[in-house]
């Protein structure tokens, strides 16, 4: 869990909202719907449409084996969708494993 602490300077309001800003990371706004990693991929394309970009990587998978070395067992799909939400909020990166959505988090 992230903990943020606010510098004793601030005041008590502007110290909750910048708190509250970096707490939830793990979901975004849609329109009227809230999307989060706990949703499917098909749900959020339905939530949400397509991404403004999306990449694809693939990573090699491996495990040890019984002499200590490594074997390549499989190759992992790793997609960066990106949503473009405008120039008053932060654009969401939303990483998908193997056609599960793992992570969402606010890009730059």
């Amino acid at each position: 869990m992230n903990i943020r602490r606010c510098p004793a300077a601030l005041p008590a309001l502007a110290c909750a909202l910048l708190v509250a800003q970096g707490a939830s990371a793990e979901t975004f706004r849609c329109g009227q719907w809230i999307a989060s990693k706990d949703m499917s991929v098909a749900e959020l394309l339905e939530k949400c449409g397509e991404p403004t970009t999306k990449s694809v990587r693939y990573e090699d998978i491996y495990a040890k084996n019984a002499g200590g070395g490594t074997n390549r067992i499989g190759t992992a799909t790793i997609e960066t969708w990106t949503y473009d939400r405008g120039s008053q909020s932060f654009a969401m990166l939303v990483t998908i494993v193997d056609g599960k959505i793992k992570s969402m988090e606010r890009g730059d």
